[in-house]
């Protein structure tokens, strides 16, 4: 099952994160249905697809994307049909899939550039949703804040995740991660106070986690508790 299933914890929330904000800020539809679904499958057909890139393993990750991509035709069809304009979004996202796939060649996925890029595009899921629950009538300037403020945080998790795997015995990351944390909270501040208790709890996790020595299953594990702490924080500031 691990040539079908990502093994990265933490980004389901970033998978869910973005659809679970759009679609409260501008309420419910039947297409979102799809529209999600079809979000899940290009996630998933893309694990497969860019580590067949990374290890040229063929035979390994052809059934897998093979799989996907059949599943993603009707589904993507589905949207387009239903909301034209979209299309235009699947084609950004064709474009800047460029980018990870060229990391995944050059076997260095896990750069940090890479993963912003990553988190950027994830993030960037809350405009179709937006767009597809409230129409004309969308508040934009709500939505951008909401992006600016799930990336931001979805960016000082890749920060703190590697002061506790891949960077953990680097002081410098560690010194970056607090230091990100602490230049969050005033942004914070100018938004809300309830996302300023929220960002002080993130601040509080990249001061301390790193020192428990959690594995990497139980640091994705606990990502999601924070996510969905955020998610409800968020709630409560904007909805």
């Amino acid at each position: 099952m691990n040539r079908y299933i990502p093994n990265q914890h933490g980004a389901w929330a970033m998978l869910l994160m973005p659809f679970l904000l759009g679609m409260s800020a501008a309420g419910a539809v039947l297409v979102h249905i799809p529209l999600f679904l079809c979000w899940l499958v290009m996630y998933l057909f893309s694990f497969p697809v860019l580590q067949w890139i990374k290890t040229g393993k063929k035979e390994r990750y052809l059934k897998p994307s093979l799989l996907y991509g059949l599943m993603l035709v009707p589904l993507a069809a589905t949207v387009a049909l239903s909301e034209p304009k979209l299309i235009g979004y699947g084609a950004l996202l064709l474009i800047l899939f460029a980018i990870p796939a060229r990391y995944a060649k050059a076997k260095n996925e896990r750069a940090l550039l890479n993963d912003i890029v990553a988190i950027l595009l994830f993030c960037s899921f809350i405009y179709p949703v937006v767009y597809v629950g409230a129409g004309s009538e969308a508040d934009w300037t709500q939505t951008t804040q909401l992006f600016l403020l799930i990336g931001l945080y979805f960016i000082g998790t890749a920060l703190y995740v590697k002061t506790v795997i891949r960077e953990k015995k680097n002081p410098r990351y560690y010194q970056a991660s607090i230091t990100y944390h602490v230049l969050l909270i005033p942004f914070a501040v100018w938004l809300s106070l309830p996302l300023a208790a929220a960002f002080s709890l993130l601040l509080m996790r990249a001061i301390l986690l790193p020192k428990l020595k959690l594995n990497v299953k139980h640091t994705g594990m606990v990502e999601i508790g924070f996510a969905l702490t955020l998610y409800l924080f968020v709630m409560l500031a904007y909805l």
